[in-house]
C-alpha cells in the first residue's frame, strides 16, 4: 500500500486540509477535530480501501484503518499542514460531555505507543522475576525498572505537554509545570502525604503527584485560560518570555495550594467510589463492565475512563480494567470460534489473520469491524461472554497493576493472577463455543442462503447488476488486496479487463468520482451502492492513464460511458488491471448471487441482489 496515496486519498474525503481543525491517532484510528463534519464525505471514505469504518462521535471524526495508523498519520503531517493542535480559534463544538471526551482522547493519543511498551515491558519484567531470572535487587532490573516506568511516574509532564497541544497553549510551558510538581526541591518537603508547608505565608497541603492525573488536567486547563488572557493584554514584543514567566508564577503556585489537591482528591474519591461499588457487588460491577466494554468502545466512551484507571494504578491498582478486559478476550474467542466454524475459506482467513494482533497485543478493532458488526448476531455472544469474565473478575477483586492493553500476553501485569487468567480463558472459551453452537450468521440470511435455489421458492425482490467491463471474470478471494479479498468492503466479483472502458452497471446516480479516476461509486435508483475499483493499488498513479467521462451528481444509465483506461500504461508501471466490483452496503441484501460466468461483456448480467 502506498501510505502517500492512501494519506492524500482520506484528507481529501474529509474535506480537504482546510477543513481539518487537528488530526491524532490511536492504535488503529485517525482522530480528526474537523471545522465542519458535513464537508466530509463519509460515504466514500467507508468504502476507501483500507478503512475498515468510519466512527463519529465525541466531537471526532474517527477513521479506522488498523495497525498501519501511525505510518498513515506520518504522511498526512508530512504534505498537509495539520496537527495534534487545535488553534484556540478552533472553539470544540457539541456538548460538553463531548468536548470533554475530545480533550481527553486528544490528550492521551499521543502517549500511546509510550504506555504500551512500558506496559509490556513491566509485564515482562514480572515474569523474569517470577521465573527467577532476574533479582529485584540487580542493576539489570532496576535499569529496565526505570525505562518501563518513566512514562507513568512522569505522567504530570507528558500530560501537561499533550493537554496544552490540544487545547492550543504552549506545550513546552506546560510541560514545565508538570515537572514543576515533581522537581526534587518541591517533593523534598513532603514527608508524609498531608504535611504542610507555606508560600508566601499561604498553607500548602503536600501532596504526591507522581502518576498523578487529575491535578495536572485542571492545572493545565486553568494554564490555557491564563495563557490567552495574557496574550491579549501583553505586546507582542515581550509576549515570549513575559507570558511564560506570568504563567509559571501564577500556575505552579496555585497548583500545589488549590488545584492539586482538589485533583488528588478527585481521583482517590473516583477510586474510593469505585472499589465501594466492587466491594458492595463486585460481580454486579463487573458483569456492567465486561458486558457492556464492546457498547463504551464503539461510541468513544472508553477514553473517559483512561483518568480514573491512571489515578486507580497510582493507588496500587485498577478493578476497571481487570473487569473490561473480559470483552477482549471475547472477542478474540470468537474470531478463533468463526474461524474453526466457517467453511467460507475467505472468511477463515479474515477471521484467522485477526487473532495473533488481538490475541497478542490486544488490539480488536479488526475483530470489531470486520466481523462482529458484520455478523450482528455476534453480538450477544460478546456481551454474555464479557459478562461472564467481568463478574468473575469483580468477585475475586482482579485489578491491573500497570496499564497494559489486555491480552494474553499482559496477563501478568494483573492480580491475582491465576484467578484472572481463569476469567480471561471462560470469556474466550465461551466466545469461542456459542458461534459453534449456535452459528454466527443473521438466521434470516441462513435461511435463504439454505433455500434459495429450491425450485418455485418466490424471493421477495430481485435487483439485476450488469457487467461494468469486458473481460474475465474472477472472485474476490483472487484479489490481491486483502481488503477486497477479504470482503471487508463487501461482497461482490473481481473482472479482468479486456476492455479499457467502464460502464454503468445500473441506472441511478454518480455518487462519488475519485480525482484519480480509478474509482467510481455509483448509488442505483432500488439502493444498490456500487463501487468500481479500475485496478489495485493505482490511485498511486495519481490519474494518470484514467479519463472520466462523468462527475459527482451525474444521473447515468445501464450501458452509460463512465471513464476511459489505458490497459497497458497500467500494467507497463506496474499495476495490476483486475477490477473490484463491490456492493458497500452489502447488510442490506440477504443474498448475493454471482451469475457463475467465465467471461462476460459490459451490460450482460454479472450479479442479482436479493432484498
Amino acid at each position: 500500500m502506498s501510505y502517500q496515496g492512501f494519506a492524500k486519498e482520506i484528507v481529501h474525503l474529509v474535506g480537504g486540509e482546510q477543513n481539518i481543525a487537528s488530526v491524532v491517532h490511536c492504535a488503529t484510528r485517525l482522530r480528526f477535530k474537523l471545522k465542519d463534519p458535513n464537508k466530509a464525505n463519509k460515504l466514500t471514505l467507508q468504502n476507501l480501501d483500507g478503512v475498515l469504518s468510519v466512527v463519529e462521535n465525541g466531537g471526532q471524526f474517527q477513521v479506522v484503518i488498523g495497525s498501519h495508523v501511525s505510518e498513515v498519520y506520518k504522511e498526512i503531517t508530512k504534505f498537509a499542514n495539520v496537527g495534534a493542535a487545535t488553534k484556540s480559534e478552533n472553539k470544540s463544538k457539541g456538548s460538553i460531555g463531548a468536548q470533554v471526551f475530545d480533550i481527553i482522547s486528544g490528550s492521551f493519543s499521543p502517549l500511546l505507543g509510550a504506555f504500551a511498551g512500558s506496559g509490556m515491558l513491566k509485564v515482562l519484567l514480572n515474569i523474569l522475576i517470577m521465573t527467577g531470572v532476574l533479582s529485584e535487587d540487580s542493576g539489570t532490573y532496576l535499569i529496565l525498572s526505570a525505562a518501563g516506568n518513566a512514562v507513568f511516574y512522569f505522567l504530570p509532564i507528558f500530560l501537561g505537554i499533550t493537554i496544552s497541544t490540544r487545547l492550543g497553549a504552549n506545550p513546552y510551558v506546560g510541560g514545565a509545570i508538570g515537572a514543576a510538581l515533581l522537581e526534587p526541591n518541591f517533593t523534598s518537603l513532603l514527608q508524609n502525604t498531608g504535611d504542610t508547608s507555606h508560600f508566601l505565608g499561604i498553607p500548602v497541603v503536600l501532596m504526591k503527584y507522581s502518576s498523578s492525573v487529575f491535578p495536572v488536567f485542571i492545572a493545565i486547563g486553568t494554564y490555557v485560560v491564563l495563557d490567552r488572557f495574557l496574550k491579549k493584554n501583553i505586546h507582542k514584543d515581550i509576549q515570549m518570555f513575559l507570558v511564560p514567566m506570568l504563567s509559571l508564577i501564577i500556575i505552579v503556585p496555585i497548583t500545589v495550594i488549590a488545584l492539586g489537591p482538589f485533583g488528588v482528591y478527585l481521583g482517590n474519591g473516583i477510586g474510593q467510589g469505585i472499589s465501594f461499588l466492587s466491594t458492595k457487588s463486585g460481580m454486579l460491577t463487573g458483569a456492567v463492565m465486561g458486558g457492556a466494554w464492546i457498547f463504551i468502545v464503539l461510541t468513544g466512551l472508553h477514553w473517559g475512563f483512561t483518568p480514573i484507571v491512571l489515578a486507580n494504578l497510582a493507588n496500587g491498582g485498577d478493578p476497571l480494567l481487570a473487569m473490561a478486559s473480559a470483552a477482549i478476550f471475547a472477542q478474540v474467542g470468537l474470531a478463533f470460534g468463526i474461524f474453526l466454524k466457517t467453511k467460507d475459506k475467505i472468511l477463515k482467513t479474515f477471521a484467522g489473520s485477526t487473532l495473533l494482533p488481538g490475541a497478542l497485543s490486544g488490539v480488536t478493532e479488526p475483530i470489531l469491524y470486520g466481523l462482529i458488526l458484520r455478523n450482528k448476531r455476534t453480538i450477544p455472544y460478546i456481551v454474555i461472554s464479557g459478562a461472564v469474565g467481568g463478574a468473575l473478575n469483580g468477585f475475586v477483586g482482579a485489578k491491573a497493576m500497570s496499564l497494559t492493553f489486555p491480552s494474553f500476553l499482559s496477563i501478568p501485569a494483573y492480580s491475582p493472577l491465576v484467578s484472572y487468567t481463569i476469567a480471561a480463558l471462560i470469556s474466550f472459551a465461551f466466545a469461542t463455543i456459542l458461534p459453534l453452537i449456535f452459528g454466527y450468521e443473521d438466521k434470516r440470511k441462513k435461511d435463504v442462503e439454505e433455500n434459495k435455489l429450491e425450485a418455485g421458492q418466490p424471493i421477495a425482490k430481485q435487483e439485476a447488476i450488469v457487467s461494468p467491463l469486458t473481460g474475465v471474470v474472477k472472485s474476490l478471494a483472487e484479489v490481491d488486496d486483502q481488503v477486497f479479498a477479504s470482503e471487508a468492503m463487501g461482497k461482490g466479483i473481481a473482472i479482468e479487463p479486456t476492455v479499457g472502458k467502464a460502464v454503468s452497471p445500473v441506472n441511478g446516480i454518480v455518487t462519488t468520482v475519485f480525482p484519480t479516476g480509478h474509482a467510481i461509486g455509483i448509488t442505483s435508483d432500488d439502493g444498490a451502492e456500487i463501487l468500481i475499483h479500475i485496478g489495485i493499488n493505482t490511485v498511486q498513479l495519481e490519474g494518470r492513464y484514467y479519463t472520466s467521462v462523468v462527475k459527482q451528481g451525474d444521473r447515468v444509465s445501464k450501458g452509460d460511458l463512465l471513464v476511459n483506461f489505458d490497459i497497458e500504461k497500467i500494467k507497463e508501471a506496474g499495476y495490476p488491471v483486475t477490477t473490484p466490483v463491490i456492493i458497500t452496503n452489502t447488510d442490506r441484501y440477504i443474498d448475493i448471487i454471482d451469475m457463475k460466468k467465465e467471461v462476460v461483456q459490459a451490460k450482460e448480467s454479472l450479479l442479482t441482489l436479493v432484498v
